[in-house]
């Protein structure tokens, strides 16, 4: 019968003779932040994700309202006067905010499912235009509302 090594198969640099270098540094394990530059397309993809979840929560700000204007119209105008509180104001904002980016970046995406725009300077470009569109488009929704509510 052979004998069996007792010998770990991980030998370590005494066993082996080995020594590293004195400049190497231990390594990563998997990519980190570190390693990753910062890009707009990188940025606008988590506001993608991030306005989705916003857009869900939305709905069901949407939804209580349709609920109390249909089976409790008692409570309506407590709900229309938070509506129109500045924390209600700001809650809508950014649900507006939301949709405008969530329809615009969306729009980029079905070109790109189309095989278009995915030259660098395009890339960039349309993100620049996803951000300028949904600011445009949210004030003049905006700009609207208020002078309808006066």
């Amino acid at each position: 019968m052979p004998k069996m090594s007792t010998m770990n198969s991980t030998a370590t640099n005494a066993e082996t003779n080995t020594e590293k270098p004195a400049t190497s540094r231990p390594r990563p394990l998997s990519p980190h932040l570190q390693v990753y530059s910062w890009l707009i397309t990188s940025t606008l993809s988590i506001f993608h994700r991030l306005t989705g979840v916003v857009l869900s929560i939305g709905l069901l700000y949407l939804a209580v309202w349709l609920v109390i204007a249909a089976y409790y119209p008692q409570s309506y105008d407590a709900f229309a006067d938070f509506s129109a509180s500045p924390i209600g104001i700001l809650i809508m904002a950014g649900w507006s905010v939301a949709l405008y980016y969530h329809l615009f970046n969306g729009i980029r995406h079905l070109f790109w499912d189309m095989g278009k725009g995915f030259e660098l300077k395009n890339v960039t470009r349309s993100g620049v235009a996803v951000l300028i569109l949904t600011v445009i488009f949210t004030s003049l929704t905006w700009a609207i509302a208020m002078k309808v509510g006066k």
